[in-house]
């Protein structure tokens, strides 16, 4: 069954159909998706004048508030796993941004820090998340950002321990 176009109320534009089934039994979790993708499309605009990927960011700004890392910690701080994580930080690594070591306590252990390349970058990527952050919030009060947090915070806490089961290694991905 294909879902018809329909007239969005007032205030909302048509990003994509919403299918009846869709309309009837999910219209909060359509929301959400709708507006995951445009934010993402919109931080993978933003983040490529920059020279980096959605995700790449997250690592850095973890890297810069609390300094080096072992890959295994990244892994655990960003929900991800560690073959999307390695990839990453290779990317990352061959584009200048950071640094790959061994811990000088287990060699099986690689330490992840940010090169002073990178810092350069940082004021660029607070800068992106500043922008993104201002596209989502820019018709919203004080109160209605603090509500819609809120909100979101709540959807969260709820999801995590219905994703928690669903992933092989109990962590939901990002």
């Amino acid at each position: 069954m294909t879902a018809s176009p329909e007239t969005p109320p007032p205030g909302r534009a048509a990003s994509m159909p919403i299918p009846a089934v869709v309309a009837e039994r999910g219209p909060i979790t359509h929301a959400l998706f709708r507006v995951a993708r445009l934010n993402r499309l919109h931080a993978r605009q933003l983040l490529r004048r920059v020279g980096l990927h959605p995700a790449q960011e997250l690592v850095m700004l973890q890297l810069w508030d609390l300094g080096p890392q072992r890959q295994t910690d990244l892994v655990a701080l960003l929900g991800s796993d560690t073959a999307t994580m390695t990839r990453t930080i290779q990317r990352l690594e061959t584009a200048g941004f950071i640094r790959r070591r061994r811990s000088e306590h287990d060699k099986r252990v690689h330490i992840i820090e940010p090169t002073a390349a990178s810092q350069a970058l940082r004021a660029q990527v607070e800068e992106v998340w500043s922008d993104l952050e201002a596209a989502v919030t820019r018709n919203l009060d004080e109160s209605q950002q603090a509500q819609l947090l809120k909100l979101l915070e709540q959807a969260e806490a709820d999801l995590i321990p219905v994703t928690a089961s669903a992933e092989p290694d109990g962590i939901a991905q990002l």
